[in-house]
């Protein structure tokens, strides 16, 4: 912790200097291994270094610090919004804490598909969504919603589900966020909160049977070391929220905030397309078809799922949140219409 606390001093220090110079340099804090090639969120962070390094001629440099070298997922906002760190790429777990209307996205079973997905957050409720996280927080802004790696599937190591009768009594790690305790408990299973770095030895412990998150996360976290059924859910989508502090971002010309947004725009889709890529490789779904029995739901046992999970969440929004969550909800739904209606290229 002293190292910690040495390390953001010093940080805090090298961002009031880097204001004064031309040249500066981004500090850009996140969660995962910085390999491009290793998963969805240093896909994004990279495409976004490169492009305002090459863009800019070097006027702005961004430095990644991953692996949570600087603190967790939650201390990473809050580090952005001390100018300590300029930059975030933050989990809805971690951005609840500020801003607690990011429990809207937990809408279970809300997308058909991925492109549904990229409709939603690139539209208008994303902008919607984006200003009042900025209104709320003052001192950031929000420039797009990665993927995190596609949609959640739950693993666990005691029985194959493929019923609702089958969560039954399966003690589910979620998030600190009450909407996923909600869902996993509106389905028949215990939901157990635990901070993520104890949720492999949590697994092979058996101090919980399963956990949820996407394919890639599954994958590269090696749960199916410890675990030995995995259900094709697909019954939540979580972006990243992309966080830059507003004083840093305020401070930069027209023409570098015009490239930021550009080197935004690209992140995200860098962090989709490898998202995609590894659930359809190896390392994804493939891979894990050779030491975990994988199911996926059929249509009327998706609908089951959904009839016991939608009115649970939606009833949490009601009781727990404000009138503009409500709203927020509101936009998502009427969106969610045409974005899980629509067809790739055709009208």
């Amino acid at each position: 912790m002293t190292k910690l606390r040495t390390m953001t001093a010093t940080l805090a220090l090298c961002a009031v200097a880097a204001t004064a110079n031309a040249e500066q340099t981004l500090r850009f804090g996140t969660d995962n291994n910085p390999d491009v090639f290793d998963n969805p969120q240093h896909a994004c962070a990279g495409v976004f270094s490169n492009i305002m390094e090459s863009a800019t001629n070097g006027e702005i440099n961004v430095e990644i610090f991953g692996n949570n070298q600087l603190g967790n997922a939650s201390e990473h906002v809050q580090q952005v919004r001390d100018g300590i760190i300029h930059a975030t790429l933050s989990s809805t777990g971690a951005m609840a804490s500020y801003y607690p209307r990011i429990d809207v996205l937990n809408m279970p079973f809300a997308f058909a598909n991925n492109a549904a997905t990229y409709h939603v957050f690139d539209g208008a409720f994303g902008q919607a969504l984006a200003a009042d996280i900025e209104e709320t927080l003052g001192d950031v802004v929000v420039l797009g919603f990665p993927d995190t790696g596609g949609f959640f599937a739950i693993t666990n190591s005691k029985q194959e589900i493929a019923s609702l009768d089958d969560m039954e009594g399966v003690r589910i790690r979620t998030m600190t966020l009450p909407s996923h305790q909600v869902i996993i408990q509106a389905l028949g299973a215990e939901a157990y909160p635990l901070a993520w770095g104890e949720v492999y030895s949590g697994l092979q412990t058996g101090v919980i049977d399963g956990q949820m998150n996407p394919i890639p996360i599954i994958s590269f976290s090696n749960f199916n070391e410890v675990q030995q059924y995995m259900t094709l859910t697909n019954h939540l989508f979580s972006p990243y929220t992309f966080l830059v502090n507003r004083a840093m971002y305020e401070g930069l010309t027209p023409a570098q905030q015009a490239t930021m947004r550009l080197a935004a725009e690209e992140c995200v889709a860098a962090s989709r397309g490898l998202a995609r890529i590894i659930e359809a490789s190896d390392r994804g779904l493939a891979g894990l078809m050779q030491t975990m029995t994988v199911t996926a739901l059929n249509d009327e046992t998706r609908q089951e799922f959904v009839d016991a999970a939608q009115p649970a969440f939606e009833q949490h929004i009601a009781n727990n949140l404000d009138a503009k969550a409500t709203e927020l909800l509101n936009l998502m739904k009427s969106e969610l219409g045409a974005a899980n209606s629509q067809l790739y290229m055709q009208d």
